[in-house]
């Protein structure tokens, strides 16, 4: 794919800081290497290929200064926060390794350790759920090593919402786990990345007792995982928790906590054989919308299907005959809203309100947009399979 630039290493890569500021790295080997296959509009991959063993794999490359502060891994995917701009193109793309990253950080070698992974260099637009499915496998790994205080991820802006709450609905570690990214690129004259990375590090070493699950971490703001929406396209304050709140803000290297995290759902997905991702689209109901797009997919192998309806959760009459059809076949079907705030609810009892979708087996995200929606089907089918109840259950576990 064009754009599309990914780093696969066997070791971690060392950073040559200052002397003043030397820091440790240890290396480690790949967590498995991985594949992309079409097979009939799936996706197929091998997620959960085991590390090799750490002990004998380490070289530590601090002073003694250094060797209490606590080790925080960094896995750099990519985004603008790894860009540059292009002479030839005269846009930002991919550039800067995660090596460079991590060294344009001022002072993080002062607060902690750091365990550099570059996993890859993607701008964001361009990832899939398997890109997220792997990285999930590589965190989920390093959280396991006891000598890991917590987790930081780099990631562009664009899908991090959606990368951070697959994330935390896979991950079971205790450990934090903070995704951050930047608006300006690298080669801008006023980058926020770097302080994004050290505001996340900070954030990693102090929050390890709050159980926060993953967060999503710019400008010093803290979100939690289901319910950070990117609200802006180009300021630096690019997201928000909307009426749910920020759990915190960064201040002088603290963490200043407002609001407790909302329930979180967890799957743990099989870890003997290889994933398959399930093929499930997103349909908008839009004045005049007629279901064709969803005949189509029925037609084309969906495995389920998530609409954006509007308003707590209603479609036009078109597109709920469609739904039905895809129900009629044994379809997973979810509804969610296209309004930022509130829930999917059924209230309405004519053809294509939220009521009359719930009564004919059509599952309501609740407060998840419907690119959440679409992530939590997905994974609800790779454990339970087309098993509606189970996963109108996953769903109901929102609210627990």
């Amino acid at each position: 794919m064009a754009g599309r630039k990914i780093i696969n290493s066997t070791r971690v890569h060392p950073v040559s800081f200052p002397p003043a500021v030397m820091t440790a790295f240890t290396s480690g080997s790949i967590f498995g290497l991985w594949r992309r296959t079409a097979v009939y509009g799936l996706v197929i991959l091998p997620l959960f290929v085991a590390p090799a063993a750490h002990a004998g794999n380490a070289h530590a490359m601090s002073e003694p200064a250094s060797s209490d502060l606590p080790l925080v891994a960094i896995i750099t995917t990519g985004g603008t926060i790894a860009e540059k701009t292009d002479c030839r193109s005269a846009g930002a793309v991919p550039a800067v390794a995660g090596a460079q990253l991590v060294q344009s950080v001022p002072g993080l070698a002062i607060i902690a350790r750091v365990e550099l992974r570059d996993l890859m260099n993607v701008d964001s637009s361009q990832m899939a759920p398997a890109d997220w499915l792997h990285l999930h496998c590589v965190v989920r790994h390093m959280l396991q090593r006891d000598d890991i205080t917590g987790a930081v991820i780099t990631h562009g802006t664009d899908t991090m919402a959606e990368a951070a709450f697959l994330l935390d609905v896979l991950l079971t570690s205790h450990k934090p786990v903070v995704f951050t990214g930047a608006l300006r690129p690298a080669s801008s004259s006023d980058p926020d990345g770097p302080a994004n990375i050290l505001n996340a590090v900070r954030q990693v070493i102090s929050s390890t007792e709050k159980n926060w699950g993953v967060t999503v971490t710019l400008n010093r703001y803290i979100n939690a995982a289901r319910n950070v929406r990117k609200s802006q396209t180009t300021n630096v304050q690019a997201f928000t928790s909307g009426e749910k709140g920020y759990l915190g803000y960064m201040s002088n290297g603290q963490v200043i906590q407002f609001n407790e995290p909302v329930q979180r759902v967890h799957v743990t997905l099989p870890s003997d054989h290889a994933a398959v991702v399930p093929n499930i689209p997103i349909f908008k109901d839009y004045s005049g919308s007629d279901g064709r797009f969803i005949r189509y997919a029925l037609e084309t192998g969906a495995h389920g299907i998530v609409v954006e309806g509007v308003g707590a959760g209603n479609v036009n009459k078109d597109t709920y005959e469609a739904m039905l059809e895809a129900i009629e076949q044994r379809l997973p079907v979810v509804i969610a809203t296209s309004v930022a705030n509130g829930a999917v609810e059924p209230i309405y009892g004519d053809l294509g309100g939220g009521a009359e979708l719930q009564k004919h087996g059509v599952i309501l995200a609740g407060d998840l947009p419907a690119e959440k929606a679409r992530l939590l089907l997905m994974v609800g089918l790779m454990k339970y399979g087309n098993d509606r109840q189970r996963l109108q259950a996953l769903f109901e576990e929102l609210y627990r």
